[in-house]
């Protein structure tokens, strides 16, 4: 595995995610933005950001599969929330929980949530765009 997380003791234990990615594999994978179209490019979930982030994490999946990756070959995720607050944390929890059961595997990687005032379109509420490190 290319990929190992490790939460330093001295930082604080966040749940979803883990502080820090060692990666040692020889083959960097950028997957760029996903947003919440499904394979026909139907916008999924209008208004329902759990339904939205769960469809992101579903992209991200269905990218790295198309080059032999998996979760587990995440170094980092970035999400890109519309008019964050942390109200909405439930809201996303619950969106990465419902991937996780569609895709047998818990996305921990490090990660950066950035609230935006918009995205490409007024339909979409979440945007999320990973790095994996895969073994050549």
């Amino acid at each position: 595995m290319a990929i190992t997380l490790v939460n330093p003791s001295r930082l604080p234990e966040i749940g979803a995610y883990q502080q820090v990615s060692v990666a040692t594999g020889s083959k960097l994978v950028f997957i760029a933005g996903q947003v919440a179209r499904d394979a026909a490019g139907a916008t999924v979930g209008a208004g329902d950001l759990a339904a939205q982030v769960e469809q992101c994490y579903v992209n991200i999946g269905t990218a790295l599969a198309a080059v032999g990756g998996t979760f587990e070959d995440l170094a980092k995720l970035t999400v890109y929330v519309v008019d964050w607050a942390p109200g909405k944390m439930p809201l996303f929890l619950e969106g990465v929980s419902r991937a996780a059961a569609r895709l047998g595997t818990t996305p921990v990687p490090p990660g950066t949530l950035v609230g935006v005032a918009a995205l490409d379109i007024p339909e979409h509420l979440v945007e999320v765009e990973a790095v994996a490190v895969l073994d050549a």
